[in-house]
């Protein structure tokens, strides 16, 4: 469960500590089809969403949504592995598309039949390809996009920023076309604020029916906003109780 802490000045330590314990009871979040569990993701909504900026620090793995200096939403990320690094420098946000899937990582189906595979690996007549689902595609250059995927603890994606199914739709909702995206190997916020990350990256992966089909875009997923008090805006740490539930 990801919860984002708040200046004392409009919730205390003790509040807080309340608000998570209630949370973590409450909050029952599936992961990507996996067996379910308790974490979760806390976002506010922008008093202006042309303030909205992201910034990713690759060191620590993390995605920082910020309107000026307020914090909207820290939550976890997954790199580009050694090999397929993920692109640094100054960018924006150039496309959003829901159901966006992957043109070279997928499956290979054939009737009731289907297998992991690549794009240019055919197995035969009678099969055809479909891409690995990547749910909530928000690039910020070209062929490299923040979508929905799996939170390991160490750089394992081809290049894209993966964030967890608790997160994807409110980042979704937080971002526009435009909205600058800052990529870095470290960044001042990595000392600022604290992000746990989840547990759930090993469960196994949801059955293939699932996710070859449009259903996997159209399952039901948090997409919050938190109202932030009048006058006030987030601008304390995040801290997270992590459990299972991804793919």
């Amino acid at each position: 469960m990801i919860q984002k802490s708040a200046p004392t000045s409009w919730i205390s330590y003790a509040q807080l500590a309340c608000l998570a314990a209630a949370t973590a009871l409450l909050a029952g979040c599936a992961g990507m089809g996996g067996s379910g569990g308790n974490y979760h993701t806390t976002a506010y909504a922008p008093v202006n969403p042309n303030d909205v900026t992201v910034k990713v620090s690759l060191r620590t793995q993390n995605v920082y949504v910020e309107e000026g200096d307020h914090l909207l939403m820290g939550t976890p990320t997954c790199v580009g592995k050694t090999g397929y690094p993920t692109p640094t420098g100054h960018f924006a946000v150039t496309d959003k598309i829901q159901d966006k899937r992957s043109s070279e990582y997928g499956y290979w189906t054939n009737g009731s039949e289907t297998h992991p595979g690549t794009a240019g690996q055919s197995r035969g007549p009678g099969w055809h390809y479909v891409g690995y689902p990547m749910a909530y595609w928000v690039e910020f250059t070209p062929g490299f996009g923040f979508h929905e995927g799996p939170i390991w603890p160490y750089p394992r994606s081809h290049g894209c920023l993966h964030l967890h199914e608790t997160a994807v739709l409110k980042f979704w909702k937080l971002v526009h076309i435009g909205t600058p995206v800052e990529v870095a190997e470290s960044l001042p916020e990595d000392s600022k604020y604290h992000v746990e990350r989840p547990t759930d990256y090993a469960d196994p992966d949801p059955a293939p029916s699932l996710m070859i089909s449009n259903g996997w875009f159209t399952k039901p997923r948090d997409s919050e906003l938190i109202a932030q008090p009048t006058g006030t805006t987030p601008t304390a740490s995040t801290s997270s109780t992590p459990s299972g539930g991804s793919m």
